[in-house]
């Protein structure tokens, strides 16, 4: 079953439903995603995850997506690197942090050490100002923009940076201060 069968239920008689296009926009592109996010990620799995992310950044504003084949596969494919470069320097900084010894390595499959590792976030999270913690969570976990956590709190975009920048260096702090006392 397409994307397209899925939403056209809810698609007729209204031609501008965001539903519908985006079902029509992942009938259209998401093979071509596919092999592109194959080129560069490491397994199928990887890849599959990357085009999801970049159909769910979609979902999210709609509003934002150019009209016209090239135009959204353009706009698609940006998406997908931009979120492929995000991973990558997420890993480059963790690798960073596991040679200087900051941080240490995760085994892979080990949900001990996933459980461990949330919850040394969550405590280092508490331990933020309410403010400063609101901004992370919804900024770093729940993936809303610095232009929307700054209407959803009221303050300014300089503001919500400000706190994103001191409030990375403080989990930082903490973290690394909890991994060699705990």
């Amino acid at each position: 079953m397409t994307g397209q069968a899925i939403a056209m239920p809810a698609a007729i008689g209204r031609e501008d439903d965001p539903a519908a296009r985006l079902a029509a926009l992942f009938d259209v592109h998401h093979q071509r995603l596919f092999r592109l996010a194959r080129r560069l990620s490491r397994t199928g799995e990887d890849a599959h995850d990357l085009v999801q992310e970049t159909f769910l950044r979609a979902a999210k504003s709609p509003q934002s997506i150019p009209d016209g084949r090239s135009s959204e596969e353009a706009w698609l494919v940006r998406i997908l690197i931009n979120i492929c470069r995000d991973r990558w320097r997420a890993a480059a900084v963790r690798s960073r942090a596991i040679a200087e010894g900051r941080v240490a390595p995760i085994e892979a499959g080990s949900p001990e050490a996933a459980l461990v590792a949330r919850a040394a976030v969550h405590r280092a999270l508490d331990r933020l100002a309410p403010r400063r913690r609101a901004v992370l969570v919804l900024y770093e976990l729940e993936g809303v923009p610095v232009k929307g956590i700054a209407a959803l709190l009221g303050v300014s975009a300089v503001t919500v940076r400000w706190h994103l920048s001191v409030g990375r260096r403080e989990m930082a702090r903490i973290l690394g201060a909890g991994g060699t006392h705990d």
